[in-house]
């Protein structure tokens, strides 16, 4: 059986992806269990070691075991060794190792990086599904404005921050670990540990917390968040909005639904909340959208999140499990604003447009604002051929009323008076007879 650090090396020696993709086939027919060990060690974002410093090693020492470098790990992946204890097991175990051994085996799995160009992909992509590496994802939400026929019913509603995703798994014993939604661990956000870590004995087993880091400003935010030095990140605050149990995490549903992982999220929350200042949890409203009183509470909301400067809002299915893909169970909408506008002129388009209607200027008042606004979007190909073949004659639709939805007004760079839309699109006429809105 080749050894372990045999085959990084060789595949450190060719960067063609199909020679790396033959050493994994060939090392996986062979039945190397051992290479295949470290790769999933290496590469599964759920099993960290707690140490930033690893060292290389120079000269051999007498070698070491398999099992004795993987109780080593064991103990370090579950915090039975830290700080001070951790890197003088790692020390020990660096000076009995060959040189060979650990700068090119070892060491690359304590650090999480095999650095010889073949990824977990790969491996997943090409080796026996025994020996594949656990994929490390997340419930995403799909678009609202690509499932409108979504947007009804009951849903639960929240505004959508504009920070970094944040997978916090809080274990009983007070280990917290941090993660990107993309499972890349991060250690960062020391002070939101911390006060997590705490309050961790109130869990009976390991819990995911899923929520948005924020700090003042979104660019501060990922410098600190990068930073490998001189890190100051006390002033982020973890928004949680979710709670799902590892194991259902990790088998990638969950059981419970959106409103009872909600209730269970604030059971935890709220007892230990005035110990955690840099946690909070994210507020929600449940409407009903079929009812014109719910469906005005949901605009209600649009154009507070627009006021308060959000990046947009959030619907969710109350009834939906959590699952860990992207789902329509969580939509994401983006603030919008509809106003009712006049049609006063029809704009030619360009390119394939060309002989077609491109655009049609509304002009109106809404909101005490003067709005003047080309909208292009939203049309069908059908729609821009009939209004542009119709400009001429009774049936243009110059003096129409329409219904224009757009992200927001912003008032003309050249003008103290007239306002614009940002990113406007037409969503329907509004009336059977010119001036009219129904």
């Amino acid at each position: 059986m080749n050894k372990p650090w045999d085959v990084i090396a060789e595949l450190e020696s060719d960067n063609s992806r199909l020679f790396k993709e033959a050493v994994i086939v060939r090392e996986s027919k062979a039945g190397n269990t051992e290479v295949f060990r470290g790769f999933r060690a290496a590469y599964d974002a759920m099993v960290t070691f707690g140490v930033k410093k690893v060292d290389v090693k120079a000269g051999d020492g007498p070698g070491i075991s398999s099992d004795a470098f993987w109780d080593i790990a064991r103990k370090l992946a579950e915090r039975e060794l830290t700080g001070g204890a951790a890197q003088t097991a790692i020390n020990f175990l660096r000076m009995q190792a060959t040189e060979e051994e650990w700068n090119n085996w070892y060491r690359r799995i304590l650090i999480k990086d095999m650095r010889c160009g073949a990824s977990d992909s790969i491996v997943n992509k090409v080796a026996d599904p025994k020996y594949h590496v656990p994929v490390f994802e997340c419930q995403l939400a799909h678009d609202g404005a690509k499932h409108e026929g979504k947007i009804k019913g009951h849903k639960t509603i929240e505004v959508k921050l504009d920070g970094m995703r944040v997978l916090t798994i809080v274990y009983p014993t007070g280990q917290v670990d941090q993660y990107s939604r993309n499972g890349k661990e991060l250690v960062n956000f020391e002070v939101v540990k911390q006060q997590i870590a705490k309050h961790a004995k109130f869990f009976k087993e390991p819990m995911v917390l899923d929520g948005e880091i924020m700090s003042a400003s979104f660019q501060d935010l990922m410098k600190q968040a990068k930073r490998k030095t001189n890190v100051n990140a006390d002033d982020a605050v973890l928004n949680l909005f979710d709670i799902v149990p590892l194991s259902e995490f990790q088998a990638g549903v969950g059981s419970r639904t959106q409103a009872e992982r909600s209730v269970d999220l604030l059971a935890w929350f709220t007892p230990c909340e005035d110990h955690m200042p840099n946690v909070t949890v994210v507020g929600q409203e449940d409407v009903d959208l079929d009812t014109p009183e719910g469906y005005a509470r949901f605009k209600e909301i649009n154009a507070q999140a627009i006021a308060a400067g959000y990046e947009g809002i959030m619907l969710k299915e109350p009834n939906a499990v959590y699952e860990c893909k992207r789902t329509v169970s969580w939509l994401k909408i983006k603030p919008f604003i509809e106003v009712s506008l006049t049609a006063v002129a029809i704009e030619e388009g360009t390119g394939k447009n060309v002989g077609k209607m491109g655009a049609v200027l509304f002009e109106g008042t809404d909101d005490g604002k003067f709005i003047r606004v080309s909208v292009g979007g939203g049309w069908s190909d059908k729609d821009r051929a009939d209004i542009w073949a119709a400009r001429n004659t009774p049936e243009s639709v110059v003096g129409d009323v329409g219904e224009v939805r757009a992200d927001a007004a912003t008032l003309n760079q050249d003008s103290t008076d007239v306002w614009s839309l940002r990113f406007p699109r037409f969503k329907t006429w509004r009336g059977f007879a010119k001036g009219e809105k129904l």
